[in-house]
């Protein structure tokens, strides 16, 4: 990401969202592969890194299995704060999916980081990343993961997100197969 985008997106983040700390993409900025998330959670807020966390563990051990290397990729999130809400429970700020506001907000930027890194394959994780780069709200991770599909003259793969795995223990085999496919994509 260019510094003139990440030093907008900052001080865009310091106007609208005063109380949350902006995490930004990072890898190479020519990278071919781009990985897009929904947004960090509380690892990633407190390391200001993303993918970091529990998923960001799952995702690691799964490049792995294709041979790639974090470093040859650009990582980065639909939404640059973290969407939270306070636990009906404990009372401590739990995750929550990115309101239709906040989606607004960092979209634009989004496809900017898209345009700048100009990746030859997108790797959406999950519905949120997948709606926004196809600019279709109704689009579900469901019915085109591990499927490469064309969205203008972009390429994209849609996976389902790392910590779907951690929830849903049923996907970890779709999820590896899913993973192969990548690997003969690229």
């Amino acid at each position: 990401m260019t510094e003139s985008l990440s030093e907008r997106i900052i001080s865009a983040c310091e106007r609208a969202f005063p109380d949350k700390k902006p995490v930004l993409g990072e890898g190479s900025p020519n990278a071919r592969l781009m990985l897009i998330g929904e947004a960090p959670g509380s690892e990633e807020e407190r390391l200001g890194r993303p993918f970091v966390g529990k998923a960001g563990k799952n995702l690691d051990s799964f490049l792995e299995m294709t041979g790639l290397d974090r470093k040859e990729l650009y990582i980065t999130n639909t939404v640059k704060i973290r969407p939270a809400r306070q636990s009906g429970k404990t009372g401590k700020p739990v995750n929550r999916p990115p309101n239709a506001c906040e989606l607004e907000f960092f979209i634009p930027f989004l496809m900017e980081e898209i345009g700048i890194v100009s990746p030859r394959l997108i790797v959406t994780l999950g519905n949120t990343p997948l709606r926004a780069v196809t600019g279709n709200s109704g689009a579900s991770i469901g019915g085109v993961h591990g499927k490469l599909i064309s969205v203008g003259d972009r390429r994209l793969f849609p996976l389902y997100h790392p910590a779907a795995v951690i929830y849903n223990r049923s996907l970890e085999e779709i999820y590896i197969e899913d993973l192969r496919k990548l690997r003969k994509v690229l």
